[in-house]
């Protein structure tokens, strides 16, 4: 367990276990979940309060969505965080938050990086100190969300990368499974953050937390960041969908292209083939065969018939 006691921004303390809960200011309580699942005793002896046990079971499961819930005692936001060694595949980790009058509990993994660097900029006093749990939980949540606010950009990079491969004609493009796991990352993307809107609206609107103007805006601003995410995954799907499109759409526009002049070169040489299969049959008399000019003015003929047909096309803006 890691102990934070915060007084003032002048009194911020991390003593490393608490006989009893302090009189004044706020106190966090932050739990790894994997090596604490006891942590209901340890609130309990200091708080007074019994967690209860579904919340228990959600705290401890690594894979609860984002959730939240009260009691008469305290009020629970499970929140889904970027996991930190893939962030590329969108894996994310539940924290549990738990409020009481004076103290935040949290449950979270081993190497969350959002609750390690919130707890590093309080004690070292950068940034606003909070002096509430309905104010620490808001830094908690907003660090989280920061992170996948800082993803889009090299998202879009790829994309980019993608949209250049997809519409240059010299290089088909061949990586088709990359694409579609990368809309379906998108698409997982969407889902997390349409649960963490809904996990924290619904606490805002039922919380018994006394939410100041100041802080009620605060709110709203991590609400409008989730959904900045979440429009942002919407429209790079729809974006890959029109690029697939165009890429399809040229493919076929190419193909058009070359069918057209195979078949204005079969449409030419047509005629051709049948004049040289006339002469070509072996009848004991064909007399202009005997005729001296009849070579040349046959292939004059043709030459003259290749011509024609060509600028006849282009009158017609065949090719």
């Amino acid at each position: 367990m890691h102990v934070l006691h915060i007084q003032s921004r002048e009194r911020i303390e991390a003593p490393e276990a608490l006989s009893h809960l302090p009189a004044e200011g706020l106190v966090w309580l932050d739990f790894i979940r994997e090596q604490e699942p006891d942590w209901p005793a340890e609130v309990r002896r200091l708080t007074g309060v019994e967690i209860h046990e579904g919340h228990v079971r959600d705290s401890l499961n690594p894979g609860h969505p984002s959730y939240s819930d009260s009691t008469s005692d305290y009020e629970m936001v499970i929140f889904r965080s970027l996991a930190p060694e893939q962030n590329e595949d969108f894996n994310s980790r539940p924290t549990a938050l738990f409020l009481f009058d004076r103290v935040l509990v949290s449950v979270r993994a081993a190497d969350s990086r959002s609750i390690q660097t919130v707890r590093e900029r309080l004690l070292q006093r950068q940034g606003r100190i909070p002096a509430r749990p309905v104010g620490l939980m808001h830094l908690i949540l907003t660090n989280m969300v920061d992170r996948f606010l800082q993803m889009r950009e090299p998202l879009t990079e790829q994309l980019e990368t993608w949209r250049r491969d997809l519409l240059d004609p010299g290089h088909p493009f061949d990586d088709w499974l990359a694409l579609m796991n990368h809309r379906s990352r998108l698409r997982q993307l969407e889902l997390l953050c349409e649960g963490q809107e809904d996990a924290i609206t619904v606490w805002r609107d039922t919380t018994g937390v006394d939410i100041d103007d100041h802080l009620a805006v605060r709110y709203n601003d991590l609400l409008e960041h989730i959904r900045r995410v979440m429009k942002f995954a919407t429209d790079q799907q729809s974006e890959i969908e029109s690029l697939v499109q165009l890429h399809f759409s040229a493919v076929a526009h190419r193909t058009n292209e070359i069918v057209r002049v195979l078949t204005v070169i079969s449409a030419i040489f047509l005629p051709l083939t049948v004049i040289v299969g006339v002469f070509g049959m072996n009848f004991e008399y064909m007399p202009e065969l005997a005729w001296r000019y009849s070579y040349f003015i046959v292939l004059g003929a043709m030459a003259a018939l290749a011509i024609g047909l060509l600028v006849l096309f282009r009158v017609k803006k065949w090719i």
